[in-house]
């Protein structure tokens, strides 16, 4: 057993942190590779537990913060990393807790299963400057995000996470690659920023109103209101259950005695069969109306 391997039986996993350490060999090689193909200044590891990816991304000279919210586990990486210049442990939440300093960074994660999107959604809708990120998730998370128009898995965050970054499929691992082996299959999947992406500042309000459609499936936003001011309301026709026509999206018809002008949701609108790029401009827009209304 590599001595990184034999490290990771040091910490015992916590069920309450949705600790689920990975042990395969040949899968740390690859995820460590995957971040360190980076030219990002800085390191950031997400979750490192006992630090079996660690250790290598260490190995390859970068400063490095490691962010964990089990407090055990810091201890173990402090003293198995003592007298590492660039190795910088923080104690805390990745939700929420500050995560290094300066960047960009090139982050990577087993992420804890029950935390995992909310760990993407910050680092897709945060100022927090990275140029890869290499994470794993539950299989069935990881097929949402790569979910495609028409597919049960296709839904508001694998919207977000297609508009702002191109998304590859490193590897599928099965439940003997982590300690304790937890009951479901996990993929691991690199983000990479995209040109032309929504600005930081929108993509709070274009999430909500994507879960708000998709939460309404068949009704209009000027029928739920859920969140929406009545100016919004009344300009947003987004009919989730609704095709658009092949031609794409047209302008809507503000109601009879409307002082709105014509707004570029259409009609027909359904979220779940819309390519993942057409929901770029009617959201950018409807997220200005709602900042107005």
């Amino acid at each position: 057993m590599e001595h990184g391997l034999s490290d990771s039986l040091k910490l015992i996993p916590k069920k309450r942190f949705g600790q689920h350490f990975l042990i395969q060999a040949s899968a740390i090689r690859t995820i460590a590779e995957a971040a360190l193909a980076s030219r990002a200044p800085q390191l950031l590891e997400i979750g490192p537990g006992p630090g079996v990816l660690t250790e290598p991304l260490l190995a390859d000279g970068r400063p490095l913060w490691a962010v964990d919210l089990d407090p055990d586990a810091i201890a173990v990486l402090t003293q198995r990393f003592q007298g590492v210049p660039h190795f910088h442990p923080v104690l805390g939440d990745a939700v929420s807790a500050p995560l290094g300093s300066g960047g960009p960074f090139s982050v990577v994660g087993n992420l804890p299963y029950n935390a995992a999107t909310a760990i993407l959604t910050r680092f897709l809708v945060a100022d927090i400057p990275w140029e890869r990120m290499v994470f794993m998730f539950q299989l069935e998370v990881g097929q949402k995000l790569l979910g495609r128009p028409g597919e049960k898995e296709y839904g508001p965050l694998s919207i977000l996470a297609q508009l702002t970054c191109r998304l590859t499929r490193l590897m599928k691992l099965g439940p003997g690659s982590f300690r304790p082996a937890p009951k479901v299959d996990s993929a691991v999947l690199l983000f990479e920023p995209k040109a032309g992406a929504p600005p930081l500042a929108r993509r709070k309000a274009l999430l909500a109103f994507l879960h708000l459609g998709f939460s309404h499936r068949r009704k209009t936003l000027a029928t739920t209101g859920t969140g929406v001011s009545p100016r919004t309301r009344r300009k947003a026709c987004w009919r989730p259950r609704v095709c658009p026509p092949p031609s794409g999206p047209r302008p809507c018809r503000p109601p009879s005695g409307s002082n709105c002008s014509p707004h570029p949701f259409p009609t027909h609108y359904r979220p779940e069969r819309v390519p993942y790029a057409d929901h770029l401009t009617p959201l950018r827009t409807l997220a200005g109306t709602a900042r107005q209304g």
